[in-house]
C-alpha cells in the first residue's frame, strides 16, 4: 500500500505533472494507493480517471475532510468507475467489537457526553480540548472556504441554536429571526452542514391524517460530543436537564449507523400532530411501520397514540431504553 497526503505540495505536484506512463512507474509495486485530502489536487477527477483506466490492477482510494468538495470534483469524471463509502464517527457496535460489549456499556455515560470522534476515543483525558478544537475549526473551515460564506459568525450561531433545540422541530423562519438571516440562507446553511456530516434531518411522517405535520423537520447531530462542545456543556448525565435529548440523539444516530452498515433499507421519520401527539422515531421497512419511543428513564411509561394506531393499525410499537437499546443498535 502507498499512502499519499495531498496536503503536501510535492504530492500535489506529482499528480499535476504525471502522465499515465509516469503513474505506472510511480505505482508499479503497489496494489493499493490511498490519497488523503484528494480534493486539493488540481483536476483530481481527471487524474484519477487516468489511473483507473490505465492501471486496472490497482485499487485507488480517495479520502478527504471536505467530503462534498471531493465528491463534486470526482463525480463526473469517475461516473461508473467508483464506489462511495460513507464513514460516520465510530459506532457503539464497532467499539463493542473492539473492547467488549460489557466495557462499552460501562462507558455509555462517557459516550453520551464526549461522543465517538476517533481522536476523542483514542485520547482519554483530552476529550474537551479535542472537541473544542474540532467544533471551532474543523467543522467550519471547509464550508466557509467552499461557499465563501461572508458571515461565519452566523453559521456558528446557527449551530449553537440547533444544538440547544436538539430533537425539537425546527422552523427556518424562527431560526432566521433569532440569528438575523433570511429563510433561504438558513436552509442553505443547514444543507451545507448536512453535506459536511455535522447534522442530519428527520422529516415528519404523514400518510392519512389531516392533523399530521406534513412538512416539518427535526435536526440531530452525528456526534454527541460535537453537540455538547457547541454549547460548552460537558456535565455528566445526572447533572443535565437535556439528558433526554442527548439520549434520543445518541440512539437515533447509532441506529442510522447500524442500518447503513448492515444494508437495512428503511425510510426514517418522526411523527407529530398539531395536537402535540408524537412519536420519537419511525422506520418504514418492507412495507411495515415500526414506531419507537426513546426513554432515558427505564421506568418511564410510553404508550402508542390511539390516533396513530387507528390510522396505522399494522404498526409495531417498541420502547427503547437503557435495558434494551443494545439490540436496537447492534
Amino acid at each position: 500500500m502507498l499512502w499519499l497526503d495531498a496536503d503536501e505540495q510535492d504530492v500535489r505536484e506529482m499528480f499535476n505533472q504525471a502522465s499515465s506512463t509516469q503513474f505506472k512507474v510511480l505505482f508499479n509495486k503497489y496494489k493499493i494507493i490511498v490519497v488523503d485530502e484528494a480534493q486539493r489536487i488540481t483536476d483530481v477527477g481527471l487524474k484519477f480517471k487516468l489511473i483507473t483506466d490505465q492501471l486496472q490492477d490497482k485499487q485507488l482510494i480517495a479520502t478527504g475532510s471536505s467530503s462534498f468538495d471531493l465528491s463534486n470534483k470526482l463525480n463526473e469524471p469517475l461516473t461508473g468507475r467508483k464506489w462511495e463509502y460513507m464513514l460516520f464517527p465510530l459506532s457503539f457496535a464497532e467499539m463493542a467489537n473492539n473492547i467488549g460489549l460489557l466495557q462499552e456499556k460501562r462507558l455509555l455515560n462517557h459516550r453520551l457526553i464526549y461522543g465517538y470522534y476517533p481522536d476523542v476515543v483514542n485520547n482519554p483525558g483530552s476529550e474537551k480540548e479535542i472537541l473544542k478544537q474540532l467544533s471551532e475549526s474543523y467543522l467550519y473551515k471547509d464550508i466557509l472556504m467552499w461557499q465563501n460564506i461572508k458571515k461565519p459568525d452566523k453559521l456558528v450561531k446557527l449551530l449553537q441554536v440547533l444544538a440547544l433545540q436538539l430533537g425539537n422541530q425546527v422552523s427556518y423562519n424562527k431560526l432566521g429571526k433569532t440569528i438575523g438571516l433570511d429563510n433561504q440562507t438558513i436552509e442553505k446553511y443547514i444543507q451545507l452542514l448536512e453535506k459536511s456530516f455535522v447534522i442530519y434531518r428527520l422529516s415528519s411522517f404523514s400518510r392519512n391524517l389531516r392533523k399530521e405535520l406534513k412538512k416539518s423537520h427535526k435536526i440531530y447531530f452525528y456526534d454527541n460530543g460535537i453537540r455538547n462542545a457547541l454549547i460548552a456543556n460537558f456535565n455528566q448525565p445526572g447533572l443535565r436537564q437535556d439528558i433526554g435529548a442527548l439520549w434520543e440523539n445518541f440512539i437515533i444516530t447509532e441506529r442510522i449507523k447500524h442500518t447503513h452498515y448492515n444494508n437495512i433499507l428503511a425510510n426514517k421519520y418522526f411523527w407529530r400532530t398539531h395536537a402535540q401527539q408524537e412519536i420519537d422515531y419511525i422506520e418504514e421497512r418492507d412495507g411495515k411501520i415500526f414506531a419507537y419511543e426513546i426513554k432515558w428513564n427505564n421506568n418511564a411509561k410510553a404508550y402508542l397514540s390511539k390516533t396513530f394506531s387507528n390510522a396505522y393499525p399494522n404498526c409495531e410499537f417498541i420502547v427503547i431504553n437503557k435495558e434494551n437499546f443494545v439490540e436496537f443498535i447492534i
